[in-house]
């Protein structure tokens, strides 16, 4: 029975944006739990971002919530922890058909990544279509033929020298977005922890203005609403403004803070017998 494939975050996009769209918001899903990715899934949200880089995801997890995700109406983006051949053939090979590649600081470093995602001749891709969900097991037709069409690649801008050279990166042919991470890019900086800081913003919006520039989709990471407002009138295309482990830290903290006083936290912290 032959079978098709899902359109890419690029054709989200591609759809979603310029004078008649809007912008794209998303979240992370960083737990590892397909059941909470299903959930996220249903939340009305465009787009999910399943990290593998700070999150405690492998192959095997990161397949079940690719099954978990599938049949609701929004777009499963993957952060695999590094720009690593082997590593993107894998989530290729399970059926990652949009990939946020992390810490893309040239733009050899950006070609690397996209010439991870195609066969041969274009490419370095392994073909393995036969043993693999991305191509339904040789259901799908044509898979080898068109599979750089099922795939998106978004590049990771978040150091100071990605900055630079950004519109480097927005040249490379198969690079369909970038994605501004201003937390290790305020890092690169020199202003840990400082996302807020003027630099940091102004690094920002350089790159959202090259992207706009160069004919090309900018999305940043911006959990503070304002923030993420701002960074919207300034021409982002999409954006990630919260995660599944932070909404739960909070609402449980919430909970918390509604029921127990505070100095009953201190002192059942007091009355805890010491472990050394």
């Amino acid at each position: 029975m032959p079978l098709r494939i899902e359109e890419t975050f690029r054709d989200a996009l591609a759809g979603q944006t310029g004078e008649t769209g809007r912008p794209l918001a998303g979240m992370w899903v960083c737990s590892g739990s397909p059941l909470v990715a299903e959930l996220c899934a249903g939340s009305g949200l465009d787009w999910l971002l399943v990290d593998a880089e700070h999150s405690p995801n492998g192959l095997e997890s990161i397949l079940a919530q690719l099954q978990a995700i599938h049949g609701y109406p929004v777009h499963t983006v993957v952060r695999p922890p590094v720009n690593d051949t082997v590593l993107i053939k894998q989530y290729l090979d399970l059926g990652v058909q949009n990939l946020l590649v992390p810490m893309v600081n040239s733009a050899a470093e950006a070609e690397a990544a996209v010439t991870a995602t195609r066969y041969p001749p274009q490419g370095v891709r392994g073909v393995g279509s036969a043993l693999a969900r991305a191509a339904r097991w040789n259901r799908v037709p044509d898979y080898l033929a068109r599979a750089s069409e099922t795939i998106s690649v978004t590049v990771q801008i978040e150091s100071a020298a990605a900055v630079a050279v950004v519109e480097n990166i927005l040249a490379v042919d198969g690079v369909d977005a970038i994605f501004v991470g201003p937390s290790d890019l305020a890092a690169s900086m020199g202003l840990l922890g400082q996302q807020e800081h003027p630099e940091v913003r102004a690094a920002v919006e350089h790159c959202l203005s090259a992207a706009q520039a160069a004919g090309k989709p900018a999305g940043v990471n911006a959990f503070n609403p304002d923030t993420a407002r701002h960074y919207l009138a300034n021409g982002a295309n999409f954006i990630l403004v919260g995660a599944d482990v932070a909404l739960l830290a909070r609402g449980s903290e919430a909970l918390a803070a509604q029921y127990i006083k505070p100095s009953d936290i201190q002192k059942a912290d007091d009355d805890t017998p010491s472990s050394y």
